[in-house]
């Protein structure tokens, strides 16, 4: 195929009419920001169906929640939370103090986010998973303010799963609210929502174009990574089981209609079987519309090696990449772009979506190429610090002046000079 083939053969389904969609989200934003919480009541009723007197869950709520969970649900919750906890816990950063020169220290010390604003979707279906990759790393930053905002269901409650995972994970205070009215209600704040210095989380189109258009504002908030609607590509060989690749890509079509699957084989065969299989699953799987939606815009491609599927795959950047090759480790080398890598036959993207323990929260639309997944250093700031003695000034401070004298920058120098200018007497210079 041409560059232009390729380029239009990997096109995610959501990447036309964004310019339309960001002004519809900018006119939602506006309109939050000038009306607050009657704007979120209002949108909740026309987008979500729901009828809301206030926005914020109630104790009451919280507590009839738990009690909706079965003893195994809230088992599988604190099970994945740990797995999530422990993966996240080895990635805290201890400070770095180096001395660069003879009495001239700098550091890197680490501080948390004052107030985050953590988005878990609701749309096809709720999601406690996203929950627990959010609320368990701004625990563990020890970020102050920690808000959920999630979309309610139409009788007007919040999704028990998801309550269950903000009381285990220590967030006090859920929204109901959904959409590019929530990213913009955590952004700016409202009567009732608390503005948030960052939003996290991933969410359909409207919620990507509302974080980046917030992002934009430097009265917004923030955003952690580009994260809209799901995608996979799977690379597979002859060695593949087609019902293993037909159900990896059914997994991730099922989050959205203009969720993206992609197969990459060196098999003809395989790629038939898998299509043969994708109906097969497709029959007894209960989102059969969605799927059937999402698989009309999924993509087979053939090619003739191994290595040129991890080319295509690079130049694609998804956010999950699947690996059903023979000796599937041996190639992670040749993954330069994605979001998260399943490597074998026993490691469904599944796993990671719950409860394996690494974030599943991933940059999506090919943001792969430039941006990783949530980890801790998203809801922390590194921040430097310096420190002179007197003979570091002295032994340093001339080199500064010969790099100001440069740019010609002349305060820049005589910031240094008149301190030298002291330790030799008191002289000015």
């Amino acid at each position: 195929m041409s560059a232009a083939a390729r380029a239009a053969a990997l096109r995610r389904p959501t990447q036309s009419g964004t310019e339309a969609l960001h002004k519809q989200v900018q006119a939602i934003i506006a309109e939050v920001r000038a009306k607050g919480d009657a704007a979120l009541i209002d949108y909740t009723r026309r987008f979500d169906g729901a009828e809301l007197q206030s926005i914020e869950v109630t104790p009451a709520e919280h507590a009839a929640a738990q009690q909706t969970l079965t003893a195994r649900q809230l088992q599988a919750l604190n099970r994945a939370i740990s797995n999530v906890q422990r993966f996240h816990e080895a990635q805290v950063s201890e400070p770095i103090r180096v001395e660069t020169s003879p009495g001239v220290v700098c550091e890197r010390q680490f501080r948390a986010i004052d107030a985050v604003g953590l988005y878990v979707p609701a749309g096809v279906a709720p999601l406690p998973s996203a929950a627990i990759m959010l609320a368990v790393p701004a625990r563990i930053a020890g970020c102050e303010t920690r808000v959920i905002c999630t979309p309610p269901r139409k009788d007007g409650t919040a999704d028990p799963a998801v309550l269950a995972v903000a009381q285990l994970c220590g967030v006090a205070r859920v929204f109901k609210v959904g959409g590019a009215q929530a990213i913009a209600a955590m952004a700016y704040g409202t009567q009732t929502v608390p503005k948030v210095d960052k939003v996290f989380g991933p969410g359909s189109a409207w919620v990507t174009a509302a974080k980046l258009l917030v992002a934009n504002d430097p009265e917004g908030a923030a955003l952690d990574l580009p994260a809209g609607p799901s995608e996979v590509l799977v690379i597979a060989d002859a060695t593949a089981r087609a019902e293993f690749v037909a159900a990896d890509l059914l997994a991730q079509a099922e989050h959205s209609a203009d969720a993206q699957v992609v197969l990459v084989t060196t098999s003809r065969a395989l790629a038939e079987a898998t299509l043969q299989e994708l109906e097969l699953q497709m029959r007894r799987l209960g989102r059969e519309s969605t799927l059937r939606e999402s698989i009309n815009h999924s993509r087979v491609i053939l090619v003739d090696s191994i290595a040129a599927a991890f080319d295509l795959s690079n130049a694609y950047a998804p956010e999950h990449l699947i690996v059903q090759v023979e000796n599937a480790r041996a190639w992670l080398p040749k993954v330069r772009n994605a979001g998260s890598v399943f490597l074998g036959t026993w490691t469904p993207e599944t796993m990671g979506d719950y409860c394996s323990g690494t974030n599943h929260v991933l940059p999506t639309y090919g943001f792969a190429r430039a941006y990783s997944g949530l980890s801790m250093t998203d809801f922390t700031k590194r921040m430097t610090v310096q420190e002179l003695s007197a003979d570091g000034l002295r032994d340093l401070g001339p080199t500064a002046i010969s790099i100001a004298e440069l740019e010609g920058l002349d305060a820049h120098a005589n910031a240094v000079q008149v301190r030298l200018a002291h330790l030799d007497g008191g002289a000015r210079a």
